[in-house]
């Protein structure tokens, strides 16, 4: 496999996995915690307004359990974290790959920086499944 074959098939597909998987966990951790807000905020009102206790008591009841689903969504489903973790390791490959091609830090005396930047590539992936497979695991 050439350099620039494993820049695009390997590094440039992680990059765009772990960009595209940290775009969908952020926007669904602000939905879940925006929406934990606005229904929170919407109790107090609803419970001082005048209008019949029995409709009352059903929206409150229906905001408050939306309130419990969402926050029990949000922290079994760990948005934040795979946000975080999953945007910190695409940068880190973003930022190996300009280090690559511009020949600095590690890769600017190496003989053979290709196979260094494949070692490290490949060990921070690794290190992220490894990572994810330990939190499972302390999960259960």
């Amino acid at each position: 496999m050439t350099e620039q074959e494993y820049i695009e098939t390997r590094i440039d597909d992680q990059i765009n996995w772990y960009s595209a998987k940290a775009t969908k966990n952020k926007l669904l951790n602000h939905w879940t915690k925006g929406l934990i807000i606005v229904f929170s905020a919407t109790i107090p009102l609803v419970a001082g307004l005048e209008f019949s206790s029995t409709i009352k008591n059903i929206v409150l009841g229906i905001l408050g359990s939306l309130i419990a689903i969402l926050s029990g969504l949000s922290g079994l489903l760990k948005f934040q974290e795979k946000w975080t973790e999953y945007r910190t390791t695409s940068e880190t490959l973003k930022h190996e790959k300009i280090l690559f091609q511009t020949k600095a830090g590690p890769y600017n005396e190496e003989n053979d920086s290709f196979k260094l930047l494949v070692t490290r590539i490949e060990n921070l992936i690794s290190k992220e499944h490894s990572d994810w497979s330990q939190y499972i695991n302390k999960q259960n």
